[in-house]
């Protein structure tokens, strides 16, 4: 299982540490905060005691309005969890008994010295949980965003994969990561593409050496990440193995459980496999909105049939 700590929170989101700063290697395992409501009121039958909890303006004026005796009793029934952090986002002002409770249980307590909303917030940081927390696999081969469409590029080593993103490049495309792709499982049906830091903006070429793409071309022909849509397999020529029918059949591509659609595109010299791939995207697309070009062809001919049978 992958893990973050409360520090990794702190550095990221320049939280102030009021409390437990000897607790920051406490570890997070779940990849959504919880701000608490029902808990302060006693009900902790579903109480996610393992995520990071959020106090905004509506929870801290709620204890702000109790006595001394029921904050002592709300709170302590919180903190008797052990909550991996508490982060408050709406100031600092009058927390002292907060940082009683969290210092007698070795809980960290932090500030968020921000000026989104807590609403806001907890989109932020949910999104960099379920990124960081999420079940990854490395793969070989080129991820590349082609008219916002992310798509994976595989096939054996030397068939040209890098060459292709290069051109691709060349036409306005961006490049995501060469080589080693990481991707990310962020629900059953969303599949991230992105690198590994150390490839970051690189790509190889063969004969030319190793390219840094934003250095030559330009902050635009990169990012970060992207969706993976379409996964395109490149293998070398083989004669009489291309049909003509006019829409294949969907097959897809497996990734830790996530189905990727995905096409077979053979290479031959002079072939314009960086325009197939253009192509394939922009029909991705169009297959998205419920088009396709095969139904609409079959819809003419059937319809030219028809009237050429009540001539």
């Amino acid at each position: 299982m992958k893990r973050l700590t409360v520090a990794d929170l702190v550095d990221k989101f320049s939280l102030k540490v009021l409390t437990g700063e000897d607790q920051l290697h406490k570890t997070i395992t779940q990849s959504r905060a919880h701000r608490p409501g029902l808990e302060f009121v006693g009900h902790f039958d579903f109480f996610p005691t393992e995520r990071v909890q959020i106090l905004g303006r509506k929870e801290i004026n709620y204890l702000h309005k109790l006595t001394n005796d029921e904050r002592s009793v709300r709170i302590g029934n919180i903190v008797h969890y052990h909550p991996p952090c508490f982060i408050v986002t709406a100031g600092e002002e009058g927390l002292t008994y907060l940082t009683h409770y969290c210092k007698e249980e070795g809980i960290p307590l932090l500030v968020a010295n921000t000026v989104e909303t807590t609403s806001e917030f907890v989109i932020m940081l949910d999104a960099f949980l379920l990124k960081n927390l999420a079940p990854e696999i490395s793969i070989h081969g080129v991820c590349l965003n082609v008219f916002g469409v992310g798509i994976l590029l595989r096939g054996q080593s030397g068939v040209g994969k890098s060459e292709i993103a290069h051109t691709l490049i060349g036409r306005g495309h961006r490049l995501v990561s060469d080589d080693l792709v990481v991707l990310k499982k962020l629900s059953p049906r969303t599949l991230l593409g992105t690198h590994d830091e150390k490839t970051k903006e690189f790509l190889a070429l063969r004969s030319i050496g190793l390219l840094n793409v934003v250095r030559m071309y330009g902050r635009k022909v990169f990012q970060d990440e992207t969706r993976i849509s379409l996964d395109i397999h490149l293998t070398k020529w083989q004669k009489d193995a291309l049909n003509n029918e006019l829409e294949h059949e969907p097959s897809f591509t497996e990734y830790m459980g996530v189905k990727v659609p995905s096409i077979e595109i053979q290479l031959q010299p002079g072939r314009d496999v960086a325009g197939l791939i253009e192509a394939a995207a922009n029909n991705w697309y169009l297959r998205q909105s419920g088009y396709s070009a095969a139904e609409e062809f079959m819809r003419r001919i059937e319809a030219d049939f028809a009237r050429n049978e009540n001539e």
